[in-house]
Order: C-alpha cells, then sequence, then structure tokens
C-alpha cells in the first residue's frame, strides 16, 4: 500500500505528471522536455531528479546528453500511468501536440543539429 500511496504523492505534482505521462511514450533528454513543457531546465532537472531517486524514471548518457525513459516494472503503477495519458486531459495532450509540432520542425533539441549523434 505504502508504494501506491508514494506514487500518488509523486505525481500530485503536475510537473513531475506531465513529465511521466511523456516519458511513458518515449524517452526524452532534459532540453526537450524543456521545450515542450516550457519550463527552465533547473526545474525540469529537479523533477527527473525527484523521479530517478523515486526509481520511477532511469537515465542513459550518450555523448553529452543524458536521456531518461520511465524505470516503472510494477503492473499496477504502469496501468494507472496509461490510463492518465488516454485520459484527454487538455494540457497533457497540449504537450504531445507540442512535442510532435517541434520534432517536425526540427525545433525541439541542439542535438538534432549535430552530426554523428545516435538517434534516441
Amino acid at each position: 500500500m505504502q508504494k501506491l500511496l508514494d506514487f500518488f504523492k509523486t505525481l500530485s505534482d503536475q510537473t513531475r505528471l506531465r513529465i511521466m505521462v511523456l516519458l511513458s511514450r518515449k524517452e526524452f533528454c532534459v532540453c526537450e522536455l524543456c521545450s515542450i513543457l516550457q519550463l527552465p531546465q533547473p526545474k525540469v532537472s529537479a523533477h527527473l531528479a525527484k523521479l530517478r531517486d523515486m526509481g520511477y524514471v532511469q537515465d542513459e548518457r550518450q555523448g553529452q546528453w543524458i536521456f531518461y525513459e520511465l524505470n516503472i516494472h510494477d503492473h499496477t503503477i504502469l496501468e494507472i500511468i496509461k490510463i492518465i495519458a488516454a485520459s484527454k486531459c487538455e494540457i497533457l495532450e497540449d504537450d504531445w501536440r507540442n512535442y510532435l509540432e517541434k520534432e517536425k520542425n526540427n525545433s525541439l533539441c541542439e542535438r538534432k543539429n549535430k552530426k554523428n549523434f545516435k538517434e534516441a
């Protein structure tokens, strides 16, 4: 029970919820999340650190970039995230549309313009 309570406490913050939903769809680097969420890097990094410390996300370094992805193995928690992601919540849908638009325009992250970068 405590595991679920801790999970819901973590998701009670709007920014962390938005990050978790985005990461449920694909991995992102910090600068991509900042661009999508339109939030400053220190704020996004602080939330990612909390999510990592709680064990909900993991990071992987690729060159100078660090990519984040979900690290949830509890079926119940994964289902909750999927339900939230599918909930048609306006801000969550806006985040995904924002990602798609920025990806289409190649304006998501400076890494897209770097040579010899391994695509995520």
